[in-house]
């Protein structure tokens, strides 16, 4: 088993930064070891993939938040982190980490951010 759980949500104004973090624990032993990733779900919309960091450290973007937002991963703490610059309205919504392990996808319990304009 894995429990996921995400933090550093919150409310701010466009053009603000926000740093969200997932803390794993259970089963894994390092989270090096899998492909971790952030999804995000607007008010009414579904959830959607926004970034990931493979085992190997290289990572994935969607076009809308290239070049803003960051993801990152501290093996020794068994965090992964989603560093979120010059934030937009658009970027509501609650945002989940995610873990493949095992051939099983583990979820968090989402944490919102909220971007005022």
């Amino acid at each position: 088993q894995v429990q996921l759980v995400e933090s550093g949500g919150g409310l701010v104004q466009a053009g603000r930064s926000l740093r969200l973090s997932c803390d794993a624990s259970g089963s894994i032993i390092s989270i090096n070891t899998i492909t971790m990733a952030w999804y995000r779900q607007a008010p009414g919309k579904q959830r959607d993939q926004v970034a990931v960091i493979f085992r190997s450290g290289a990572t994935y973007y969607v076009d809308s938040v290239k070049g803003r937002f960051t993801i990152s991963r501290d093996n020794a703490k068994n965090t992964m982190y989603l560093q979120m610059n010059s934030l937009k309205p658009e970027d509501t919504g609650v945002y989940y980490c995610k873990a493949d392990f095992r051939s099983a996808d583990y979820w968090g319990q989402g944490t919102q951010v909220t971007v005022s304009s």
